[in-house]
C-alpha cells in the first residue's frame, strides 16, 4: 500500500506546474483524474520537443502518465453539474487557471469547500492574485527573466542566460505537493480541508534564497559573476567548471593553498590569506584555466581525489549512464502505453527501502470519461 492510496485527485491544470505535482501524488498512491477540455485537452499534449506517441507530445506522456483522462466543457451546465458532483467527492483538487476562471465556474475553493469541508484545494498562479502583475502570463521563461535567476548564469560579460530547464514550473510543482501533503496531515488530525496556493515567481524566487539572503545583508550589492569559468556568484575562486586537455573538471569548496600544493602552482598560496580568493578571483581562475589545460582529467582527478580534494569529471549523459553509479540508482523504467512505450525516470522518492516504480502510461484524451460517469453515478 502507498501513502497516498485512496486519495482521490481531480486536476484542473495543463502543461507543467499542476500536473508535476499531481504525478508526485500519483506516484505516491493516489488516484490522479485530469479534467480536460474537449478541443484538445491539456496543452501539454501538443507541445513537441522532438518526439511523439501518437498524437500526443512525449513531454505529455511523461509528466502525466498514471492519470485518468476525463472530457468535460466546464462551460456547459450539464457537464459542469457532473465535475462539481465530482469535487464534492475528491480529497484534493489542483487548478493553475488564470486568476478568477474558476471563480466564474463556480469552483472556487470559497464556492466548493461549502460542497466538500475535507477537500484540499491547490492553486498554482504565474505571479499570486495580488499586485500588478497578477495578469501576466505564467510562463517559465518569463518568470526566469523577471526573478533575477538568469543574472546568476554565465560569466560577467556575458548577457542574462536562462537555465536549460523549466526550474520555475518544476519547482512550483514540487512546492504545490508539498503544501498537499502537509494539509492532508493537516486535515488527519482536524477533518477539515484548506486551501494551498503557490506562484512560480515566489517558487523561483525561493530556489535563489541562498543567494538572496547575501544579497539582502550586504548591503544590496548585485550579484558578482566571474569573469572567468562563471559558477556562483557569491563564491570565491576556484570554485567553477575548467577545461582539460581532453575535457572538463569541476572544482567546488576547499583549501586554495592546499590546492596549489596539489596542482604544482605554488602562487595560489600566495592569494589564500583572507578575503584574497574573492578579491582576485578571476585572476585566480584564469590562472587555473591556462594550467588545468595541460593534463587530462583523469590525470587531474587522480592528483585531487585521493587527496580528498572536492572535485569531479563533467559528464555528458551518455558518459553518466554508462556509470556503474548510475546503474545502481535503477532512475530509468519503461513505461507502456497503447502508443508507444517509453523509458522516463522514476519517481525521486524511495519509501522503507523501496523505490517507487509507475509503468501506466498518460491517457489518451476523454479515455476514462464513461467509466468515471458510471462509477460515480454522474448524471
Amino acid at each position: 500500500m502507498k501513502p497516498l492510496d485512496q486519495i482521490l485527485v481531480l486536476e484542473f491544470s495543463q502543461y507543467l506546474s499542476g500536473p508535476s505535482a499531481t504525478l508526485r501524488l500519483a506516484d505516491l498512491g493516489a488516484r490522479v483524474i485530469k479534467v480536460e477540455r474537449p478541443d484538445g485537452g491539456d496543452g501539454n499534449r501538443r507541445l513537441s520537443l522532438g518526439v511523439e506517441l501518437g498524437d500526443d507530445s512525449l513531454l505529455f506522456a511523461t509528466i502525466n502518465r498514471h492519470k485518468e483522462s476525463y472530457v468535460a466543457d466546464l462551460k456547459d451546465p450539464a457537464q459542469l453539474r457532473k465535475v462539481t458532483q465530482l469535487v464534492a467527492r475528491a480529497d484534493v483538487v489542483v487548478e493553475n487557471f488564470r486568476p478568477g476562471v474558476m471563480q466564474k465556474l463556480g469552483l472556487d475553493y470559497e464556492t466548493v469547500r461549502a460542497l466538500n469541508p475535507r477537500l484540499v484545494y491547490a492553486r498554482v498562479t504565474g505571479y499570486g492574485d495580488e499586485g500588478p502583475w497578477r495578469g501576466k502570463p505564467g510562463q517559465d521563461l518569463l518568470v526566469q527573466a523577471l526573478s533575477g535567476l538568469a543574472w546568476l548564469n554565465g560569466n560577467r560579460d556575458q548577457p542574462p542566460m536562462p537555465f536549460g530547464l523549466a526550474v520555475a514550473d518544476m519547482m512550483a510543482g514540487a512546492h504545490l505537493a508539498q503544501g498537499i501533503l502537509a494539509l492532508l496531515v493537516r486535515r488527519g488530525k482536524t477533518g477539515e480541508g484548506g486551501l494551498v496556493e503557490v506562484s512560480l515567481l515566489e517558487s523561483i524566487l525561493d530556489l535563489q534564497m541562498e543567494v538572496l539572503t547575501t544579497y539582502l545583508n550586504d548591503g544590496g550589492q548585485p550579484p558578482r559573476r566571474s569573469a572567468v569559468n562563471n559558477a556562483h556568484a557569491y563564491l570565491p575562486a576556484p570554485y567553477g567548471i575548467y577545461g582539460t586537455a581532453d575535457g572538463y573538471i569541476a572544482l567546488a569548496m576547499g583549501s586554495l593553498a592546499g590546492l596549489g600544493e596539489l596542482l604544482g602552482l605554488p602562487d595560489l598560496q600566495e592569494w589564500a590569506q583572507g578575503r584574497a580568493p574573492f578579491e582576485h578571483r578571476d585572476v585566480i581562475k584564469a590562472r587555473l584555466a591556462a594550467h588545468l589545460r595541460t593534463r587530462t582529467t583523469k590525470e587531474w582527478l587522480a592528483v585531487l581525489e585521493p587527496a580528498g580534494y572536492w572535485c569531479s569529471d563533467v559528464l555528458t549523459w551518455d558518459q553518466l549512464m554508462a556509470t556503474e553509479a548510475f546503474h545502481s540508482l535503477q532512475m530509468i523504467q519503461m513505461v507502456a502505453q497503447a502508443r508507444g512505450s517509453f523509458r522516463t525516470t522514476r519517481c525521486p522518492i524511495r519509501l522503507d527501502g523501496q523505490r517507487l516504480m509507475c509503468a501506466q502510461g498518460a491517457p489518451s484524451l476523454g479515455e476514462h470519461t464513461a467509466s468515471i460517469d458510471r462509477e460515480f453515478s454522474l448524471a
